[in-house]
């Protein structure tokens, strides 16, 4: 094969075997990489298992892409077993671990079991090592990192966990580079699960390509296009923060606990104030568009933010300082916690003392910045019941309490950064999403809307009105099967096309002279539908007979409540004619009115295999 070394590295933590595994051509033709060959281990090998338990796989995969000058192409995909979700969990980040996994003759990492005291991984080309990590354990993300590169050199890719992981808090993540973060279901928790602390890997050899010149001429021309973008000089100064503003004007903000779609404070934490305070920005492994703007925070060291991060930490909680917004964004970072479903977790907190359910004196109240920050270091931890409760997330804290009304999540998975009180579009994205509430797979709120936030320097507000026509079901489609798919497959990040416009043309010609394999886009469409059937099959499957449509309703809020102020006070979302849009969107994947694929949908997807599975804990049709 050229482009894949159809080689996977195999890690058995708890009878300290390495070994390696080949997989087939095939396999690589109709996953690619990524995602698409997370979800089909996943599907094979984790079955019916605890998410922290020594049954489950935790895969770190490559794709295609990776470890070549392709434009942005130096992202890594982390996926298990969910202990968030109890369903399929995976995330990307950018990471010089994806560059040296591939230049050492992989394509994905598979680690299982659990050592009995801390570990971690050391790949080197062919020489693997399992080495004790007990002198890291406890250390945060920047701690261990930065340790681990005086050991073993700069050049070297580095993943860990902080404390959020070592104490299984459901939504810690896998941390690299002092800021990139992977894994908002939790795979840092079952990381910590199987007492790895950190995978360390250096990558010496030639990844071979099919047309390496046609390859090189490409890339030239892509990053050259990214440059001469009319979208590059501002979205080189705000970054991902240029929505802050966009959705305030819009009623798309999350604002104390998702109440309300537009913040009072937003300009004091938006990307014009970001640009007053910005000391540096980072990027990816190959990537000329940087998006990590870095400032000081109000303790005088180095926060990298980015638009969810200060809208969950931020107006979510009713705080409108950036230097102290960027506290918690940091805190999150060290600790190896999800800044998003950490923001939520807060918030809802927050809500819940509001309305009398949590009478705790240490628990924050909207805009209390001190008592927020020590309630993160306590949920790193799990100290004290009230840490330990937000540990959980949204899902396990609305249970307990019995308040479901304002928990804001789907499949456990805490909603990100667009409040969709009059989005329908974004809300079935959201409901849909293969990992729980996430928009990373379809960002259709700036279709929605109508304008996108890198149009210009100032938002635009513009006249809106709520619809339910079924293309926007269509179009939910169109951008899972692209962002959910081809870029979780290939595995690449997807800001070049969003932001700045790259032609998607450039990316099936570069597959082809990486690979030497001519997809057409109804290839490339139909791979990423393959992948989306397989990780909605995971999810019945694992779910048993308890899988049901309402899995894939957004929250109540936006149904029940309206927008407390702005020009659409009032409004919400009707659950009848989403209803309707959800039936469409079934029928365009061809998956029942229950939203398992069809039988026919699964054969023609080449997921033959998937069939018998299913067939014992549901009937298909």
């Amino acid at each position: 094969m050229k482009g894949w070394w159809g080689r996977i590295l195999r890690v058995d933590l708890t009878n300290n075997k390495v070994w390696v595994q080949e997989y087939s051509e095939e396999v690589a033709k109709n996953f690619i990489g990524g995602r698409g060959l997370a979800a089909w281990i996943l599907w094979n090998e984790a079955k019916n298992v605890d998410p922290l338990g020594p049954d489950n796989k935790l895969i770190f995969a490559s794709g295609p892409f990776n470890g070549l000058p392709t434009p942005s192409g130096g992202k890594m995909v982390i996926a298990a077993k969910s202990p968030i979700t109890g369903g399929y969990g995976d995330g990307n980040l950018g990471t010089m671990a994806t560059v040296h996994l591939r230049k050492a003759g992989y394509d994905a990492l598979v680690v299982e079991g659990k050592a009995k005291k801390p570990v971690y991984i050391y790949i080197e080309d062919d020489n693997v090592s399992i080495l004790s990590a007990e002198g890291l354990w406890g250390k945060t993300t920047f701690e261990t990192e930065k340790e681990l590169k005086e050991v073993h050199g700069k050049n070297v890719g580095v993943l860990s966990i902080g404390p959020g992981g070592e104490n299984l808090v459901k939504y810690a993540v896998v941390i690299s580079q002092e800021g990139r973060a992977a894994g908002r279901p939790g795979m840092g928790a079952v990381m910590g699960s199987k007492k790895l602390k950190a995978v360390v890997v250096k990558g010496t050899k030639e990844i071979p390509v099919a047309d390496k010149e046609k390859l090189r001429e490409l890339s030239q021309e892509a990053y050259n296009a990214i440059l001469n973008s009319p979208g590059y000089p501002f979205w080189h100064r705000q970054g991902t923060m240029a929505a802050l503003e966009w959705t305030n004007e819009n009623s798309a903000l999350p604002t104390r606990n998702f109440s309300d779609g537009s913040f009072e404070f937003a300009r004091s934490i938006d990307g014009f104030t970001m640009e007053g305070m910005k000391v540096k920005q980072r990027g990816c492994p190959y990537c000329n568009m940087p998006c990590g703007n870095v400032v000081l925070d109000a303790d005088g060291q180095e926060s990298e933010l980015d638009y969810e991060n200060v809208a969950l930490l931020g107006s979510n909680l009713g705080l409108g300082k950036l230097n102290e917004v960027s506290v918690l964004n940091r805190i999150a970072d060290e600790m190896g916690l999800d800044t998003i479903s950490l923001g939520v977790s807060i918030s809802y907190v927050m809500e819940a003392k509001e309305k009398g359910l949590i009478k705790d004196e240490n628990a924050p109240e909207f805009g209390d910045f001190k008592k927020a920050k020590q309630l993160a270091l306590d949920i790193a931890y799990r100290r004290g019941e009230l840490g330990n409760l937000a540990a959980e997330g949204v899902k396990g804290m609305s249970e307990k309490l019995g308040a479901k009304d304002f928990a804001m999540h789907v499949k456990g998975l805490e909603v990100s950064g667009y409040n969709c009180f009059i989005y329908p579009a974004m809300a079935l994205a959201y409901g849909t999403s293969a990992i729980g509430a996430h928009h990373k797979e379809a960002w259709v709120i700036a279709w929605e809307i109508g304008t996108a936030p890198i149009e210009g320097e100032k938002a635009q507000k513009v006249e809106y009105k709520i619809s339910y026509d079924p293309e926007k079901a269509a179009k939910v489609i169109e951008l899972q099967r692209l962002r959910g798919g081809l870029f979780e497959m290939l595995t690449a990040c997807r800001l070049p096309w969003v932001e700045v416009g790259l032609s998607l043309d450039y990316y099936p010609k570069l597959i082809e002279a990486i690979t030497g394999v001519k997809y057409t886009w109804d290839d490339l469409y139909k791979a990423a539908d393959r992948v989306y059937a397989l990780m909605r099959a995971y999810w019945v499957r694992e779910y048993n007979s308890n899988w049901s449509r309402e899995m894939d309703y957004p929250p109540e809020r936006w149904f029940k409540e309206g927008l407390k102020s702005g020009p659409y006070k009032g409004q919400h979302l009707d659950k009848e004619k989403y209803d309707v849009l959800l039936n469409e969107y079934y029928k365009l994947r061809s998956w029942d009115e229950r939203g398992i694929p069809k039988k026919e949908t699964l054969k023609d997807l080449g997921l033959e295999f998937v069939i018998p599975e299913l067939e014992k804990v549901t009937k298909l049709e």
